[in-house]
């Protein structure tokens, strides 16, 4: 029997269920070894229970001589930290290893590739680093190692683990080098996820022939060549975001005729968008915000009959709003903050956009009152017209849009009282109303606003003294700001000392994101 410097076990093998057994009973030694105080469902396993098939997070099956064998361990969220152990490869039936969502450290042990038969391999959403080498597990079908701190060159894991790889998922590392040619011989590749890392150099060309691929949040340079559309393009799914892609989009793309979501946000993409791409009628999400595309929107998309998100924010378009947008009557999203627009909004018709959930015009030269149309929209959830010049007052009429769940009105030029028609909107979570000049009480109405989380009035000229209902019985797990006012009452030291407040994303590739769980 050999002893494992990274273990605290002797060494088994075999071809039989006591073997395993004897495995599973050193893996537990292991992880209690590492972890005295929290354990996970393993802590269960014991001589007790003569048949390790029945212990909690392990899966057998029967071989060809009927014998029964541990085929999978799925120990994922059990509170594990430490090291990894280093002698799964003498469980010679294991094809499913699942350690997710723990805090498992350290690098990959080598035993691991010897794991020949090992199809599944889920180690995401951990702290484990190193360079990735994993050239032994040629029977791969699946691989994820998402949310780590992984690091280098993926050349030293592929090709080598491609014979029978279907997904891959390298995403949140810190992966860097150039990725092209490193996944030619993946022929049964069919979801690649490469996002949040820092590669460099070139887009790999054979991207065409996957089902999903993401590149999102890296370096990588260059134009998308035509060549990587074929006539056999099998992308349901293509993200490119934040890259530092350049040149025109190919009018090839439109060879994806099953594509689903198309995002190519943060680039240096040029040129008009192809009026192609109004040929792929399954088309949901077309997210090209923050380019330098042409003015003009192709008619050609208004045969996306399945489109629900467009965002074409920052491209720098200026002065009015295109017509074209008020005849999307199919979206449910429109993003078209950051564009430096100056007005249209009533001539483009987006008010007659009724069945949109989510509007964004933030960061423009909106001026001029507020559209009173918008409260047409009465599917609106989300309504942001943050960062621009509007003046006078808010607009009762808003109160009628009853599934409003975010409205977002700070940085403007507003005045008047807030409407105690506001307090109607019994779904809203997020009301941003500061940096205006509203004057007046705030209106104890908001007390109806029971699913308020967060409340910001600062730097507006409002006084009076500030609503108990709303803050006793509705704010007291979220966040209120309302600095810079004349707010009164025994009640306001409390209002601004915040609770738990709710956190604030910014997502380039969606725009913004406003609540943790959206």
């Amino acid at each position: 029997m050999a002893f494992h410097k990274h273990s605290i076990h002797c060494t088994v093998s075999g071809d039989s269920l006591d073997t395993d057994k004897k495995v599973l009973l050193n893996l537990k030694s292991f992880l209690e070894k590492q972890n005295r105080v929290n354990r996970g469902r393993y802590s269960q396993w014991n001589h007790g229970i003569s048949n390790p098939c029945n212990w909690p997070g392990i899966f057998c099956f029967r071989d060809g001589a009927g014998t029964a064998r541990v085929r999978g361990i799925d120990l994922s969220d059990s509170k594990i930290s430490g090291e990894m152990f280093d002698n799964f490869s003498a469980l010679t039936e294991l094809q499913h290893l699942d350690l997710s969502s723990n805090s498992l450290s350290g690098f990959l042990p080598d035993g691991l590739n010897s794991c020949h038969n090992l199809k599944f391999l889920n180690l995401s959403h951990n702290i484990m680093g190193g360079e990735l080498k994993l050239t032994g597990l040629t029977s791969l079908e699946k691989l994820d190692l998402s949310t780590n701190r992984f690091h280098g060159e993926v050349k030293f894991s592929f090709p080598a683990i491609c014979n029978r790889l279907v997904v891959a998922n390298l995403s949140m590392n810190n992966f860097a080098g150039p990725m092209d040619k490193h996944f030619d011989g993946c022929l049964k590749l069919k979801y690649l996820d490469l996002s949040s890392n820092r590669f460099t150099g070139n887009l790999w060309k054979g991207f065409g022939k996957l089902v999903e691929f993401s590149v999102s949040e890296n370096s990588v340079t260059g134009k998308i060549p035509e060549s990587a559309f074929m006539q056999n393009c099998s992308l349901q799914v293509l993200d490119l975001s934040e890259n530092k892609f350049h040149g025109a989009i190919p009018g090839q793309i439109s060879c994806c005729k099953n594509l689903v979501m198309l995002n190519l946000w943060g680039n240096n993409f040029t040129g008009p968008i192809p009026s192609e791409i109004g040929s792929i009628s399954t088309l949901e999400g077309l997210l090209l915000g923050d380019n330098s595309f042409s003015r003009d929107i192709p008619e050609s998309l208004l045969n996306l009959k399945n489109l629900a998100s467009l965002d074409l924010s920052r491209n720098n378009f200026g002065g009015q709003v295109q017509e074209i947008f008020g005849r999307f009557r199919q979206l449910k999203s429109l993003v078209l903050q950051g564009n430096s627009y100056i007005g249209g909004l009533n001539s483009s018709g987006i008010h007659r956009l009724t069945n949109i959930s989510r509007l964004d015009l933030s960061y423009n030269f909106f001026s001029g009152p507020l559209p009173v149309e918008f409260s047409q929209m009465l599917g609106l959830k989300f309504l942001i017209l943050a960062y621009n010049q509007f003046t006078g007052p808010i607009p009762p009429e808003y109160g009628e849009l009853s599934q409003l769940q975010a409205l977002d009105l700070s940085f403007n030029q507003l005045n008047g009282s807030i409407p105690p028609t506001i307090g109607s909107l019994e779904s809203l979570l997020w009301l941003m109303l500061a940096n205006n000049s509203l004057t007046g009480e705030i209106p104890a109405e908001l007390g109806n606003c029971a699913s308020l989380l967060w409340l910001n009035l600062a730097n507006n000229e409002l006084s009076g003294r500030f609503p108990r209902s709303p803050v006793r019985k509705y704010l007291v797990s979220g966040y209120v700001q309302l600095s810079g006012n004349q707010i009164s009452g025994e009640d306001r030291s409390s209002v601004l000392t915040p609770g738990t407040a709710i956190t604030f994303v910014r997502s380039g590739s969606q725009g913004f994101c406003y609540f943790v769980k959206c």
